[in-house]
């Protein structure tokens, strides 16, 4: 989809080189992350591919075709850009700005008002924000903003430069499950620079951890690259606790199913196919299997719940302040989907240790 061959690039003044030989190809359909300390030249080489800058030697392809000879214009309605500042217009709506890219290509009016609404309801955004403009925005709706604008005409690329570098950590983890979220619906191919070694594992299909100098230092899977590290440039940079940072990749919903024993709110005990957990008092639940309450000697205590498509290191921290031991799993509308306790981590961390996930 992406290939860079051989690309170099140094700036003028500058003795070291900002891109030194770097050959990376990125796979259709991928999420590749770019990371690396500051100034080693993730957002050079990102910009490249979006001839915003221009290598002094090598070359730079897009589904096969040289960028050096190429309509860029065409090119660059192939890729969506989403900048580290949402940057969108000031002067214009929210709906407005989604509107750039189809207005600039003359889609009608009812094209580009569909697509408005189909991107509103895929970044979970109320409808209502569609005539403010962006300073009436959260960093977050914002952040939402503009990556629905660079999804508009539908390219089949987008590139982002520390989408949520700005945003506060609890928005962030949400942020980026909702992209995690949108890429198994959409498939793009997508190159995300980031600081962050534990957004760059948690998001990446693939890794590439630069270096000083503008090295490509490895570029592989988050497992292979935690469990083996090309140098001790990596080592170091990954940092320790490697086997915590791969309980990121995986998700709540890749445990086996276990369950707590259950009690409807009559009383009657409801049973299960699944293996039990052992906890000192039932969880009740509603005629819907919506969790309530630990009944017994703790009955005004309410369960901590966790869905699916949080990560097992989520998992883990809530574990240190859930009632019971225990977190109930529950599904997008809120019922029911089964429990989770410290002895299904540590199985799931002795496998990561084993290497049985590489």
């Amino acid at each position: 989809m992406i290939r860079l061959e051989n690309i170099t690039k140094t700036y003028p003044g500058n003795a070291r080189h900002a891109i030194k030989s770097l050959n990376i190809n990125i796979n259709q359909g991928e999420i590749c992350t770019f990371v690396g300390p500051s100034g080693c030249g993730k957002t050079t080489t990102l910009r490249m591919i979006n001839r915003l800058d221009i290598p002094d030697e090598g070359e730079v392809y897009i589904q096969g075709e040289a960028l050096s000879t190429a309509d860029i214009i065409q090119v660059r309605r192939q890729i969506g850009f989403v900048m580290q500042s949402p940057a969108l217009f000031p002067h214009r709506t929210v709906a407005e700005n989604i509107a750039t890219v189809p207005r600039l290509l003359k889609w009608d009016k009812h094209a580009i008002s569909r697509r408005i609404d189909e991107l509103v309801a895929l970044m979970s955004l109320d409808p209502l924000l569609l005539k403010r403009y962006p300073h009436q925005l959260s960093g977050g709706q914002q952040s939402r903003v503009s990556i629905a604008r660079a999804l508009a005409a539908d390219p089949p690329i987008l590139l982002m430069d520390e989408p949520f570098a700005a945003i506060d950590p609890v928005v962030r983890v949400k942020l980026q499950e909702e992209l995690l979220a949108l890429q198994a619906r959409l498939h793009k191919t997508i190159i995300l620079v980031t600081h962050d070694i534990n957004e760059a594992i948690r998001l990446g299909d693939r890794i590439a951890i630069f270096q000083e100098g503008g090295i490509l230092a490895q570029l592989d899977t988050p497992d292979q690259i935690l469990s083996h590290p090309a140098s001790d440039f990596v080592q170091n940079f990954i940092g320790p606790e490697p086997a915590l940072k791969r309980l990121a990749r995986l998700r709540v919903g890749d445990l086996p199913r276990h369950d707590v024993a259950l009690i409807a709110a009559d009383g009657q005990r409801l049973s299960t196919d699944f293996p039990l957990l052992t906890v000192q008092h039932p969880l009740m639940v509603d005629s819907d299997r919506r969790p309530l309450r630990w009944q017994g000697g703790v009955d005004t205590v309410s369960p901590r719940l966790v869905r699916d498509e949080q990560s097992l290191l989520h998992a883990y921290n809530d574990l240190l302040n859930a009632p019971q031991g225990v977190l109930i799993r529950v599904s997008e509308d809120g019922r029911y989907a089964g429990s989770v306790d410290s002895g299904l981590l540590s199985a799931a961390l002795q496998n990561l240790q084993g290497g049985r996930h590489d």
